[in-house]
């Protein structure tokens, strides 16, 4: 059975000492999506709406929040980022949002990417709300881990 990592043999939260660990590359891949109206995704269309440009914003904000991340979530590993790209994608039914992290380190980039992904989308939920207050933000998930002790993992592969 696994143990929890943030948890020292008291129980007590720390932040994992990742000093022995060897440098890899590393590669995360989360994704999510923002379920809304057609008078709301046209309007993301369209351009039309008084905040500004809703893609290039949230592409902006998760890009932001990837590097923000240890800032946000008390026990992450403060990293220096190689790459942290988001990629935004219009359906007929919302907008699917990828964040995609890389970096040679000495832990993973999954909660960076996750993070990617989560305030993109809460973003376009900022910028839309005026024309769709039942948006629902769903499927925040990783996708694909590559690197680190912990081998490759994809979604639909399991571990």
């Amino acid at each position: 059975m696994s143990k929890l990592t943030h948890l020292d043999e008291s129980g007590s939260a720390r932040m994992v000492d990742v000093g022995e660990k060897l440098i890899t590359e590393r590669l995360a891949v989360a994704s999510g999506f923002v379920s809304m109206s057609a008078d709301a995704l046209s309007m993301v269309l369209e351009a039309s709406n008084k905040k500004g440009d809703v893609l290039a914003i949230a592409r902006v904000a998760g890009i932001q929040a990837a590097k923000q991340c240890s800032n946000l979530i008390p026990l992450c590993h403060p990293l220096m980022l190689d790459s942290a790209k988001v990629n935004l994608e219009l359906g007929t039914d919302g907008i699917k949002i990828e964040a995609i992290c890389k970096i040679s380190g000495r832990t993973g980039v999954e909660m960076e990417a996750l993070t990617a992904v989560s305030v993109a989308a809460l973003t376009i939920y900022d910028m839309c709300k005026a024309a769709d207050k039942a948006m629902i933000i769903r499927d925040i998930q990783l996708e694909r881990k590559v690197g680190g002790r912990g081998g490759e993992y994809q979604k639909d592969q399991g571990l």
